[in-house]
């Protein structure tokens, strides 16, 4: 088999992290140099709506909660998780985070969002309900480990830790606790 392009959906913009409605046709994109969340109907393959992201920028990660109608973006000026109603495009919430975000994961089972930062954390925030959010922990990685995986299946976050002086890369395993 071979992939081949069936189509070409224009943004304002470089594209960063996407995420896929399962139950409905959307594309969620994040275009951080256009300060803004592109909405794209997967059918039309066209750009629906645009919700600005100028009071939080540098949107570069994202998540989705599908059952609940949240998609939550990592923004990196301020460094902020920005939690927005996927009906609407508002914002419900926004609480700290630590610097230089550039993965984040949903867990809708645990109830939980990792979010790998560059700054040296991973940030643990607890969905309390829809509209709450609270961080749970805040774990020490490395400066500059920022890339991450979250398996669903087994439950494990994996953390991706440059070289630092004496220390060497690896890949750190941190599995999720109720």
């Amino acid at each position: 088999a071979t992939m081949k392009q069936t189509s070409s959906i224009k943004l304002a913009a470089h594209p960063e992290s996407f995420q896929l409605e399962r139950e409905g046709s959307r594309i969620f994109v994040n275009v951080p140099d256009a300060q803004q969340v592109a909405v794209i109907d997967r059918e039309k393959q066209t750009v629906t709506a645009t919700w600005p992201m100028t009071k939080f920028r540098a949107n570069f990660p994202m998540a989705l909660d599908e059952a609940n109608h949240r998609l939550f973006v990592g923004c990196r000026q301020p460094a902020r998780l920005v939690v927005l109603d996927t009906s609407t495009g508002k914002t419900v919430t926004d609480l700290a985070i630590s610097g230089d975000t550039d993965d984040l994961f949903y867990d809708a089972v645990g109830k939980r969002l990792y979010v790998s930062c560059g700054e040296g954390f991973v940030d643990v925030i607890e969905q309390r309900s829809a509209d709450k959010y609270q961080r749970r922990e805040r774990i020490a990685t490395r400066s500059g480990a920022r890339t991450s995986y979250f398996s669903v299946s087994t439950g494990e976050l994996y953390v991706a830790v440059p070289e630092r002086g004496n220390e060497p890369a690896e890949v750190r395993v941190f599995h999720a606790q109720p």
